[in-house]
């Protein structure tokens, strides 16, 4: 498909707007955004929400209208589509360095790329601080509802970590 240069420039300032809840990472990284288009009636930025309830979806919003108008937009339409449902692994590779790197451990892939097999879950999550696997789950929820909270028993500092989905 061809893109137009007006849809690369809606796309770059959708792109570049933060997670309000986890600001090391762009709703690119997330994989919330997409999709933009550009006509006759202006843009349309397409999200779809880390899950229906997000409390983040009305900010993200808002910024996403604010960044495409900044971007030297008029008419801006952002569309919540909550399907086909969200999924984490929709986030990039480079969301997850992003992640692991503000001490978040990233979720791991629930199905392996060219795959539709499912992956078993695994029972530990290694430690975005230390990186060692002897990690146990404290809490199903975490400081947001996507991730739960957990301890290293290494280094004994607690994470959260993004629950895959």
């Amino acid at each position: 498909m061809v893109i137009s240069p007006a849809e690369s420039r809606a796309w770059d300032a959708a792109a570049a707007v933060l997670d309000p809840e986890v600001p090391v990472l762009t709703i690119e990284d997330l994989g919330v955004l997409r999709g933009v288009s550009v006509d006759a009636d202006g843009v349309t930025v397409t999200v779809t929400p880390t899950y229906s309830g997000c409390p983040a979806m009305e900010t993200i919003e808002h910024d996403v209208e604010a960044a495409v108008r900044a971007a030297g937009f008029v008419d801006v339409t952002v569309r919540r589509v909550l399907a086909p449902a969200w999924t984490t692994d929709w986030m990039t590779d480079d969301g997850r360095r992003k992640l692991a790197a503000y001490g978040v451990a990233p979720p791991s892939r629930r199905t392996p790329e060219g795959s539709t097999r499912p992956v078993l879950v695994s029972l530990s999550v290694r430690c975005p601080q230390c990186g060692s696997p002897d990690t146990s789950e404290l809490s199903r929820f975490g400081s947001t509802a996507c991730k739960s909270l957990w301890r290293c028993t290494t280094c004994r500092e607690p994470f959260d970590h993004f629950k895959a989905i």
